[in-house]
């Protein structure tokens, strides 16, 4: 496994462990599908949320969620209408949140961006 995919992994295992402990629940976890992938899907009280993860071990590139681009959050919300279609439940409120995450010499940094579109 490539240092960037072992590093993205661990960015994806901190930010579902930040997740839980501000209450929501995981309901899927690189769910893929043609289009691409989405890193988390949870549930926040009624809403459904749709988590970008972007992890860094520097800021020599700019900070994690710099890395979100508009492109990519646009295609964050076609793969969410594509999950939407394939779930049983149907959602009234869904939420579009990136979790950045800085792993440095120096320690961890966690940041939690809500409705980001």
């Amino acid at each position: 496994m490539a240092v960037k995919d072992v590093l993205g992994r661990f960015g994806e295992d901190v930010a579902a462990a930040h997740l839980e402990r501000e209450g929501l629940v995981l309901v899927a976890r690189n769910w893929r599908c043609r289009e691409g992938e989405i890193d988390i899907v949870a549930v926040d009280g009624e809403v459904l949320v749709f988590c970008e993860v972007k992890t860094r071990s520097g800021l020599r590139f700019g900070s994690p969620a710099e890395a979100v681009s508009p492109v990519k959050l646009r295609r964050l919300k076609v793969l969410a209408a594509r999950w939407l279609s394939e779930s049983p439940r149907v959602w009234i409120e869904l939420r579009f949140d990136v979790v950045s995450v800085l792993r440095t010499p120096s320690g961890l940094v966690v940041d939690h961006l809500r409705a980001v579109l």
